[in-house]
């Protein structure tokens, strides 16, 4: 239960902070008092040292809101200064998600912000940056605003990365997804053998090169659930809706999408040290 500030400690907490907002803000008693719609002596009487007295809650949101901050934190409720909507502003973005060459250059960007730290990812098909070339022409063909070889570009930005970044890296795919691509069914109906082919013997070459530092599971959708999302270290939680990336930042869902991403891992179906074998074993179904 939080402490009770007597009559005396609420007003000097109330002064104090309410010097600081104007200070950070740079505005003057009568500049604050024409804001909120009062006579700048009032704003002089709410800093005078001796006065007990607290405005009104009316005046007081106005205050708040002409300075930017919240009104809990001038009464000395909250030690957090800025308002609700600031705050979920900061801990939560959204951002266009499109096969367009800014899409990634934004995946990109928070790649190398989470540089050294552990990344998670759960990809909505298979995982982009170790796709073949022939893979990426395949997808993009149908892209209105991205060529393939934009795409292919980006994607090999990102393999270079990943080879030299001290960042471990975990991917997590579902098994059917992994099951649709081997048997040309489903999002892959008519990808042509050879190209499947390919990228399961690029999956098992690159695996051998980067492990451990590159770790692959399989899951089962019908026992665990994902949707597409990549955890960039302690940083950045981001999830993929289809036209949107939807970016926390708070640490409470970073560290929920984190636990998620290790559920995940511990009843995968396939593990790490297994991936290999298991793509060696499904190039003999192509």
């Amino acid at each position: 239960m939080p402490d009770i500030l007597d009559k005396r400690t609420r007003a000097s907490v109330f002064r104090d902070r309410l010097m600081a907002a104007m200070a950070d803000a740079g505005t003057s008693r009568a500049a604050l008092a024409r804001a909120v719609g009062i006579d700048r002596s009032t704003i002089t009487q709410m800093l005078a040292t001796e006065d007990v007295r607290m405005p009104g809650g009316h005046v007081v949101a106005n205050i708040a809101t002409s300075l930017g901050v919240s009104s809990d934190w001038l009464l000395g409720l909250s030690d957090r200064p800025e308002r609700v909507s600031a705050l979920i502003d900061t801990s939560l973005s959204i951002s266009e998600a499109g096969r367009a060459t800014g899409a990634d250059d934004q995946i990109f960007a928070w790649h190398e912000e989470a540089a050294g730290y552990k990344i998670r990812h759960v990809p909505a098909t298979m995982p982009d940056v170790l796709k073949t070339d022939a893979l990426i022409e395949w997808e993009y063909a149908p892209a209105k605003v991205k060529t393939p070889g934009q795409a292919i570009a980006a994607a090999h930005a990102r393999l270079e990365w990943m080879r030299g970044t001290t960042s471990d890296y975990e991917i997590a795919i579902s098994l059917h997804e992994f099951e649709s691509f081997v048997s040309g069914t489903s999002y892959y109906e008519g990808l042509d053998p050879g190209v499947r082919r390919e990228q399961l013997h690029w999956f098992a070459e690159v695996y051998d090169q980067l492990f451990p530092s590159l770790r692959l599971f399989l899951f089962d959708a019908r026992h665990v659930f994902s949707a597409p999302l990549t955890v960039f270290g302690p940083r950045l939680a981001v999830i993929y809706v289809g036209r949107h990336y939807i970016a926390f930042r708070d640490r409470e869902r970073v560290r929920a999408n984190s636990r998620h991403f290790d559920w995940l891992v511990r009843e995968a179906t396939v593990s790490d040290r297994a991936f290999g074998d298991h793509v060696r074993a499904a190039l003999r179904r192509v």
